[in-house]
Parts: C-alpha cells; sequence; structure tokens
C-alpha cells in the first residue's frame, strides 16, 4: 500500500534520490505538465529533513556548498517577463549540511563553504513547485566542468550517508540540451535527441552507470545532445547514489526540438507514494 503524502522519511528506508529535467524558466511560474509534475511529485516523496540540489547553473573550480542561513533568489536568465523576476523562493539554508557535505567529501582539498552563494533558477524553479511554501532547508553544490563524468560519479558516491540522515538528493538539468538548436518556432523533437534520450533512459534501466558517465564514448548523438556538459552533469549525482534494489521511475519523457525534459526517480519499495507521477488528464 503507498505510504501517506508528505510523512516524513523512515529513518529504516533510505530517502529517494531524483533528477529533474528543468527546461525553460518559464516553467517555475506557468501552470503546464512540468509544473504539475513537479508539484505532484514534491506531494508524494516522503518529506525530507533538508534538500541537496546540484544544478547545472552553478560552474564552479573545485568544490563549493551553499552555506548561507537564509540564501538569496538568483534570477539567472534575461529577456523573461517581468514576472519571473519577482519570484522570490525564500527557504532556509542549512549550515549544518553544508558541513557534512564537505565533511563527506572531506578527500577533496578544494571543497568549502560559500557563505554568499544563493539558489540559481535551476534550483528554485523546480523547488517552487515541488515544495511551494518553501519550508525545506535547501543547500547547493557546484559543478566543476573541467573535471569528467567519470569524477563527477565518484565524487558523488561519497554522498551516499545522506540518503539515510533524510537528506534529498536533487539534480536539476537536461539530459539533452543543445540551445544552438533549438527552434522556440517549431519545437518537433529532433531525431537524434529522441535517440540519445531513449539510449539515456534504457542505460539507467540497465544500470550502465559507467558507460553514461563516459558519455562522449556514447557517439554523435551524445555529441549533438550534450555540447556543453552542465546540464547533464547532475543526473550523474543522481545515478551514483543508487543502491541495490533501487528502481527507476521516469516521468517527463518528452524531447522538445533539441531539448529533453526527461526525469527520473530513483527509490526503494515503496519509498514513493506513487510509482511515478501519472501523465496529467
Amino acid at each position: 500500500m503507498a505510504s501517506p503524502l508528505n510523512t516524513p522519511s523512515d529513518p529504516a528506508v533510505p530517502m529517494p534520490v531524483a533528477f529533474i529535467g528543468h527546461g525553460s524558466p518559464m516553467n517555475a511560474i506557468e501552470d503546464n505538465t512540468y509544473h504539475w509534475q513537479w508539484r505532484l511529485l514534491g506531494e508524494r516523496l516522503p518529506r525530507p529533513r533538508a534538500i541537496l540540489c546540484v544544478s547545472a547553473h552553478w560552474q564552479a573550480q573545485g568544490v563549493r556548498v551553499t552555506g548561507a542561513s537564509h540564501p538569496s533568489t538568483i534570477h539567472d536568465f534575461f529577456g523573461f517577463p517581468q514576472a519571473l523576476f519577482d519570484v522570490q523562493y525564500p527557504a532556509p539554508g542549512d549550515a549544518k549540511l553544508a558541513r557534512r557535505v564537505v565533511e563527506l567529501l572531506g578527500g577533496h582539498k578544494l571543497a568549502h563553504v560559500d557563505a554568499t552563494r544563493g539558489l540559481d533558477h535551476g534550483a528554485w524553479s523546480v523547488l517552487r513547485a515541488m515544495y511551494p511554501a518553501a519550508d525545506v532547508p535547501v543547500v547547493q553544490l557546484s559543478i566543476d566542468t573541467t573535471m569528467p563524468g567519470g569524477h563527477h560519479y565518484e565524487l558523488a558516491k561519497q554522498l551516499a550517508p545522506l540518503r539515510d540522515e533524510g537528506v534529498l538528493v536533487l539534480g536539476s538539468g537536461n539530459i539533452v540540451h543543445n540551445l544552438a538548436l533549438f527552434d522556440w518556432r517549431n519545437q518537433r523533437p529532433l531525431d537524434w535527441a529522441i535517440r540519445f534520450d531513449g539510449a539515456v533512459k534504457r542505460r539507467i534501466g540497465a544500470r550502465e552507470h559507467i558507460e553514461l558517465a563516459d558519455w562522449p564514448r556514447m557517439g554523435a548523438d551524445a555529441h549533438l545532445a550534450i555540447p556543453t556538459p552542465e546540464h547533464y552533469l547532475p543526473l550523474l549525482y543522481v545515478l551514483a547514489l543508487q543502491r541495490d534494489g533501487d528502481r527507476a521511475r521516469f516521468f517527463n519523457e518528452e524531447v522538445l526540438g533539441s531539448l529533453s525534459m526527461t526525469s527520473v526517480v530513483i527509490s526503494a519499495g515503496n519509498a514513493v507514494a506513487a510509482s511515478t507521477p501519472p501523465a496529467r488528464a
């Protein structure tokens, strides 16, 4: 039987992990399928003690973790309506979690807490739908795009204890993200984008994580889908935390031109109160 919505996480059951294809910042305020699915996911996950978000939009050398008690809402985009710039997401930070992350990554000499960094739209655009009350503490982890996929995958493995400590690890990016080839007037999915999105889903289902971490070897479609790695890397942080017996469940499985919205939740047993957010009627 499915557990009730938003019950506190059970210490005996590890928290799920999730990767969200976040797409346009407008998904934060539009009443569309993506926003609705994110809201439904937030309702059906066990309630986390805190959230560690790995977003495509915080790139830095080494490893940085937000440590502000009240992180600001960063509007790191341009050309969108004023209503999007007016959005604030006043979730509290969690200095204790920030220090815990640095402790877990103790082998990384450049890991440190950044007390000034706020939450970028890769984090708050999704969390605004999942936890609209902004009452769950949020910490962000940066990504160093100069390092290969295998480095990120191994780094993420060190965060495994967080799942037993009530922390939701959330990756936010896009499996396919090539804005240079994106046509806002015609969002018919491109053949190579469909192929690569499908290939990644199949490899996630087969738990072929090493192959996914070495995506340049996946061929021409991978090079088109991932011209720069920042939107793909958050997926590796989620896959690295999958355990024996965990299931991967996909939702928002849609390709728009050269952009994929595909998202995945990885959890043990009935840790999520429904198998997958159902398609919107």
